[in-house]
């Protein structure tokens, strides 16, 4: 009797010793587990971070591509308008502001481009800049133009001031017409005396204007 209790009892402790052992070994491979996760989880290497454009350069971008638009489109339609489209007319947009300038025949071709222009979509307003040409021009006068225009061009490109700008030049007859959008009215002024001081320019109308 007391040798089949103390068999029992054998049997019992081996079998509650093989469920800790089981138990114990099942603990450990899950907390080896999850610490072999962690560690991976440490050791990556970080991933790039996203690139997050500030709202300010998304509203900058978006401002320069719709004054890129505008000016194609006022150019487009000025193109398409038979009394003007054979002159060289210039059209800078800054912030929905065109400017135009340039030289034509008469006074209703100068308020037909106005009107044209503010018939674009997106043109908030228009600055005139457009001269009107006068007597006639000859061969040797259009040339002379051309050459005056190319110095005054290389003038501003070479002043460290001025020269990051986007300055339209045309010269009719010695008068030079700046239009464009600077930083500030010194750069202007500057703009207007490098203009003046090319060979070949007797006068210099000055349109720039200073960006909003």
């Amino acid at each position: 009797m007391v040798a089949s209790l103390l068999a029992v009892h054998r049997c019992l402790f081996s079998k509650n010793d093989m469920i800790f052992r089981s138990h114990t070994h099942t603990t450990l491979l899950a907390t080896g587990l999850i610490a072999l996760a962690l560690i991976g989880a440490c050791g990556k290497a970080p991933g790039p971070a996203a690139s997050v454009v500030p709202p300010s350069h998304h509203a900058t971008l978006s401002a320069q591509v719709d004054d890129a638009v505008v000016t194609s489109g006022v150019k487009k339609a000025l193109l398409a308008e038979p009394t003007i489209k054979s002159f060289d007319l210039q059209v800078e947009t800054q912030n929905g502001i065109v400017q135009l300038s340039g030289f034509v025949k008469d006074q209703a071709q100068i308020d037909k481009a106005l009107e044209i222009t503010r018939s674009v979509a997106d043109v908030i307003s228009v600055e005139n800049g457009i001269s009107l040409k006068g007597s006639a021009s000859t061969v040797a006068t259009k040339i002379d133009a051309a050459a005056v225009t190319a110095r005054v061009k290389a003038a501003l490109l070479a002043d460290a001031d001025v020269k990051s700008f986007d300055i339209s030049v045309l010269t009719f007859k010695g008068e030079v017409q700046l239009t464009g959008f600077v930083k500030n009215k010194r750069q202007i002024l500057l703009a207007t005396q490098i203009a003046g001081a090319a060979k070949g320019a007797s006068s210099v109308k000055n349109e720039l204007m200073v960006k909003q």
